[in-house]
């Protein structure tokens, strides 16, 4: 077991396997095996989107037949059907995510992509919410990626068509909606204060 993040090689390519031995005080994230720290404790302008989202989102499927879950929640990435830990190069914590499919739950989190992924950006996490996990979650299969912009009062929907994503809408006036998630809708002065 590993408890000091220093110890390990920053260039260094880690897997799932590494990351289940790792008791760091902070949490890290791994995207293609590097590792990723995470901000310290959220702001209150991020806790509040998430708080607000999350809620809209637990009403919109409590009768449906998907599960929503945030932060810190583990979901596992693999590349094609690689599903044992020591190929899993990819661990995130989206702040909100959506399943639909149950056999992709286990009690470490998700194997496989969600449905819908939100990230709420903070100065710390813009370019990785825009770059790296934008990447790898059009590569992975995510059908469905907000990018909440607390700073902006604004919500950027991408959804998957033909293996990348393309542009839902960019909303900061009238309310975010789902591309594929009919009905579901946010409006924004609800989310952000």
């Amino acid at each position: 077991m590993i408890t000091d993040i220093n110890s390990l090689d920053p260039n260094g390519t880690y897997t799932y396997a590494d990351y289940l031995k790792w008791r760091f005080e902070e949490q890290v994230e791994l995207i293609k095996g590097k590792i990723y720290r995470m901000s310290p404790a959220p702001k209150m302008a991020h806790q509040w989107v998430s708080n607000k989202l999350s809620f809209m989102l637990n009403k919109h499927f409590e009768e449906r037949s998907c599960s929503v879950f945030e932060a810190p929640f583990d979901v596992r990435l693999p590349i094609g059907n690689d599903r044992f830990p020591e190929k899993i190069y990819t661990v995130v914590q989206p702040d909100i995510c959506v399943i639909c499919d149950d056999s992709k739950l286990d009690e470490d989190g998700c194997l496989g992509a969600p449905d819908l992924i939100v990230e709420i950006t903070s100065s710390s996490t813009f370019k990785k919410d825009f770059n790296e996990k934008f990447n790898w979650y059009e590569k992975a299969g995510v059908r469905e990626y907000w990018i909440a912009i607390p700073s902006e009062k604004a919500i950027q929907v991408y959804f998957l068509e033909n293996g990348q994503y393309q542009l839902g809408g960019i909303y900061d006036k009238s309310p975010a909606q789902s591309i594929i998630f009919e009905g579901f809708e946010a409006a924004l002065e609800k989310i952000f204060r």
